[in-house]
């Protein structure tokens, strides 16, 4: 899996009105499969009138679809919740729940009109969703000669990495925070700026 990707920055509400019936659909983020039924579960709570809470997500990078949930919640099989689920499969976003809320309003959509419905909410609250980033954050202890402090205060900023403490005893040391991806070149650009006089812990 990827360390990092898009997700959404917050939670959008959308509503639109097709043919008499009410449909409103909720975006947000969700980072485990425990927070998307969460999420469900909380705009359930906010609707409890309406006829259907329709949902699907997708935990984990964009278009992975290991951890994906979706429910059609009594609209004809395969009307809601899959099209919903192809509309944020195909999005580019990950960790990603939608439920779509229906008030019906009195005439049948048809299937097709649903399908329609259902996967164009979810494509318009996306497109009103602002996008954030997923990081996989890491820390590491660095130690090493006083001389290579300020090349290693340098580079820092190139790997993403925030100084979180430093101490000065017989050897700098500093505890970093960075990003899991640039881990590695950290320590090869450290261990070359050093001539290899370095400890990481």
């Amino acid at each position: 899996m990827s360390d990092r990707y898009p997700i959404p920055a917050e939670r959008v509400r959308i509503g639109e009105e097709i043919k008499k019936s009410r449909f409103v659909t909720t975006l947000g983020p969700a980072a485990t499969v425990e927070e998307a039924q969460s999420f469900v579960e909380q705009v359930r709570a906010e609707f409890p009138d309406a006829g259907h809470n329709c949902y699907a997500f997708l935990v984990g990078a964009p278009a992975t679809t290991t951890s994906v949930g979706m429910s059609d919640d009594g609209e004809p099989h395969n009307s809601a919740g899959r099209p919903m689920l192809t509309v944020l499969t195909h999005c580019g976003l990950g960790d990603v729940a939608a439920v779509v809320t229906r008030y019906w309003g009195g005439t049948k959509l048809g299937k097709g009109g649903l399908v329609r419905a259902y996967s164009g909410g979810v494509q318009k609250a996306i497109e009103a969703c602002r996008v954030g980033e997923r990081v996989e954050w890491v820390k590491l202890g660095i130690a090493f000669d006083y001389a290579a402090v300020t090349g290693f205060k340098r580079m820092a900023p190139d790997f993403e990495a925030e100084i979180l403490t430093e101490e000065f005893n017989d050897k700098a040391l500093f505890k970093i925070r960075l990003p899991a991806e640039r881990l590695a070149d950290i320590q090869t650009a450290v261990t070359e700026l050093t001539n290899g006089r370095v400890s990481f812990g």
